[in-house]
């Protein structure tokens, strides 16, 4: 008997690896847009194809503050590949339109602005039809170091800021997806991160990014021993005990959910802060079983609103991204997941 092929959640890849810790002058430099939509729409696995791409919206692939028409020929383009728009990466860094989310009135305004830039671009997209699903990614914009000067006061600050950008999203009919990853202020463990989405209580709006490679170091208490889920040298029903846990906590949030891999360690790049690292989706080193971890994630994922999930490369090197190989073998992965844990429409 063959594992049944499902309609959902539709494949998508994402484009921001070809900006995110890339430096113009280095040997790791930006890869435009274009290349990477052409090469997410030559990756192949018996005729199955990426059927979306999920964007970053900053420059070189997107002006923040874009034409509409700018938009709309940027859409055309995408659809020309046969792909769609999901998810949409909003600006909230300092350097981008944003700034830190528990900084002061100023930064906090900068952050809401990014999410209203952001809202404004998904708007165009919606209307133009390219855009079929997807939420606004958004992040604290700051580090754990900064936030523990004061916890309580930051976390709330956060939250405040956080409710405040959700208002706009709205008044555009979008949902906001907070990304747990060990980096980001107030949401650097799957406690805090929990703690976060309590504060900001808005559940119908405001919700969470789940990323594997991301909240496997969740699991290891990169940067919040407290909260740490395993040891090393954990046992094989020590790592299953605690990936229940943690997803139970973050499940009932999880309204965008990235497909990766990873190896236990971290890695940054160009201005990025070091996060849990991407790796190859068949890497001899890789931790987790991308199959049997997502099942975790995607349960009820139809009633959450999931139409999509996407694969996050963050970080890959320039060469591993040129590699046709790289996207059949990430798209093979991910046809796997769905075919696991997917649903029909």
């Amino acid at each position: 008997m063959t594992t049944p092929q499902h309609a959902l959640p539709r494949l998508h890849n994402a484009m921001w690896p070809g900006l995110v810790g890339k430096e113009p002058g280095t040997d790791h430099p930006p890869i435009s847009l274009d290349h990477m939509l052409k090469l997410t729409a030559a990756a192949s696995v018996n005729g199955r194809k990426f059927e979306g791409v999920d964007l970053f919206l900053f420059h070189p692939h997107t002006d923040p503050d874009a034409s509409e028409a700018d938009l709309r020929a940027m859409a055309d383009k995408i659809a020309s590949y046969g792909l769609a728009v999901g998810s949409l990466v909003a600006p909230v860094w300092p350097g981008t339109v944003g700034d830190s989310a528990m900084g002061g009135p100023d930064a906090r305004q900068k952050f809401v602005l990014a999410v209203d830039k952001a809202c404004r671009i998904a708007k165009i997209l919606n209307e133009h039809g390219v855009r079929k699903s997807g939420i606004i990614r958004i992040d604290a914009a700051d580090g754990p170091a900064h936030w523990r000067d004061d916890p309580k006061g930051n976390t709330a600050k956060i939250a405040e800021t956080f409710r405040e950008a959700a208002k706009v999203a709205q008044g555009y009919g979008e949902r906001l997806a907070a990304e747990g990853e060990i980096c980001w202020a107030g949401m650097h463990s799957w406690k805090d991160m929990v703690d976060l989405l309590e504060a900001v209580d808005m559940p119908s709006t405001v919700g969470f990014q789940a990323d594997l490679a991301h909240t496997y170091l969740y699991l290891m208490g990169y940067n919040a021993e407290e909260h740490a889920l395993l040891k090393a040298g954990y046992t094989d029903a020590e790592f299953w005990a605690a990936y229940e846990k943690m997803t139970d906590a973050l499940r009932p949030w999880t309204i965008d959910f990235h497909v990766a891999q990873n190896d236990g360690s971290v890695h940054g790049t160009g201005s990025h802060d070091k996060t849990g690292r991407h790796c190859p989706a068949d890497d001899p080193n890789g931790k987790l079983n991308i199959v049997a971890c997502s099942r975790y994630w995607l349960k009820g994922g139809a009633e959450r609103g999931i139409k999509h999930i996407c694969w996050d490369g963050c970080m890959f090197p320039n060469a591993m991204l040129e590699n046709p190989q790289t996207w059949n073998t990430i798209l093979d992965v991910m046809l796997k997941v769905r075919d696991a844990a997917g649903w029909e429409a």
